[in-house]
């Protein structure tokens, strides 16, 4: 019998939505109505002209070879040209950005690139798991950060850990707009958070997948507006939210150097790219659809309103998000005891409604639970009736 311990895997937790998964299957078969605010899927088509622009591109022959794991080098320039108009950031599109299968990926593969058995790695939590669990998978050790409201107080934990630490972290990785807390930052935050970097020689890794959904006047920085932020840190972007690409799986990683050269030399030996019509419809994306941006960011902001009024209503108070498509809701008093994945089970037994336990984020999310705005408003407004009939029973 062949060996049987599979340690990296081993490493991993169950995977705590599988079960609120097997739950809203189990409802359906049924014949149940399971409104689903769970995984955050965009539930909307990609706009026509990218999906028009792959068309033209996969009726093209050549187009089906490999492509280049790096990506096009049109595609990495249509992402400088983005930043240096969005954020008046200039990068190198050949040595300081590459192309990923999605920013989950990129992530990953970047733990891969970096990072060995003896790091240490600092993470806020609660966050979203790849953040984490790349790290593990990669071998190395993970501390985990509490996030609250408290920004400052974060970044004190933050250096705290830094100089209480056995060995100095090699690496620290951040979220904001954060999923799934939908925490925001400014861009003093990042100023502070490259100092804590530099003062200590830590890599910093931003996660800035949710940069256009931003409501009432925010708009989300980029850790590369702050001066010399590309000496020691990287961030990822990807088209999944922004443009509703999430099943397309482009991203990138554009910053420090070594860091993207890093991850482009392991991407070399694991992938051959996404396919070629893919990255050529991202750049139409980049380069001509933010009018479309616009129109997806109005949306989420118009299910944000709907849920939130609606949860407010019936006595459930939730904060308005400034940022992400999605809701983190503390869990009533009433219910608080149970912990998330108990109450979000039996939101689905009695209300029909599906959403993301908190704790499946990590420490410091088992007194919430994630709504994920890919439900029209119809929807929330009915997922809202079956929320107060189930508050309206017996059940604790």
């Amino acid at each position: 019998m062949p060996d049987q311990q599979f340690k990296n895997a081993e490493k991993l937790p169950p995977y705590i939505f599988a079960q609120i998964n097997e739950l809203k299957q189990i409802a359906r078969s049924k014949g149940e109505d399971v409104i689903d605010f769970g995984m955050g899927n965009p539930d909307q088509p990609t706009p026509n002209p990218i999906v028009e622009k792959l068309i033209e591109a996969v009726n093209n022959p050549s187009t089906h070879r490999y492509s280049q794991s790096a990506g096009l080098p049109k595609l990495r320039n249509a992402m400088k040209n983005w930043y240096s108009r969005k954020y008046s950031v200039e990068l190198d599109s050949d040595s300081e950005i590459v192309t990923c299968m999605g920013s989950k990926e990129g992530i990953a593969h970047l733990a891969l690139a970096t990072l060995s058995n003896n790091d240490d790695v600092l993470v806020q939590s609660p966050t979203y798991p790849i953040h984490s669990y790349g790290v593990v998978i990669a071998g190395a050790n993970l501390h985990s950060i509490s996030l609250n409201n408290d920004l400052d107080k974060f970044l004190f934990d933050i250096e705290d850990a830094i100089k209480s630490a056995s060995k100095k972290p090699k690496m620290i990785i951040i979220n904001f707009p954060s999923n799934p807390t939908t925490q925001s930052a400014d861009l003093s935050f990042f100023k502070k958070i490259i100092d804590i970097g530099k003062k200590y020689d830590i890599w910093i890794i931003h996660d800035l997948a949710y940069a256009d959904i931003v409501f009432d006047g925010y708009k989300a920085p980029s850790i590369l507006e702050v001066e010399g932020a590309k000496d020691i840190a990287v961030e990822f972007f990807t088209l999944s939210k922004s443009y509703n690409m999430p099943g397309w799986r482009v991203g990138f990683c554009c910053g420090n150097q070594k860091l993207v050269q890093a991850l482009t030399k392991i991407k070399s030996y694991m992938d051959y790219g996404t396919f070629t019509p893919i990255q050529v419809a991202a750049i139409k994306a980049i380069n001509d659809c933010d009018e479309n941006v616009s129109e997806i960011c109005s949306m989420y902001e118009s299910r944000r309103d709907e849920l939130c009024n609606g949860l407010k209503r019936i006595g459930w108070d939730v904060q308005k998000p400034l940022a992400t498509m999605f809701v983190w809701a503390k869990i009533p008093d009433n219910y608080l005891h149970l912990g998330s994945l108990e109450f979000s089970k039996l939101l689905i037994e009695h209300a029909n409604v599906a959403v993301s336990p908190g704790a499946g984020f990590g420490e410091g999310g088992d007194s919430y639970v994630r709504f994920s705005l890919i439900e029209n408003e119809h929807r929330i407004r009915q997922a809202i009736r079956g929320i107060k009939n189930f508050f309206s029973m017996e059940v604790r």
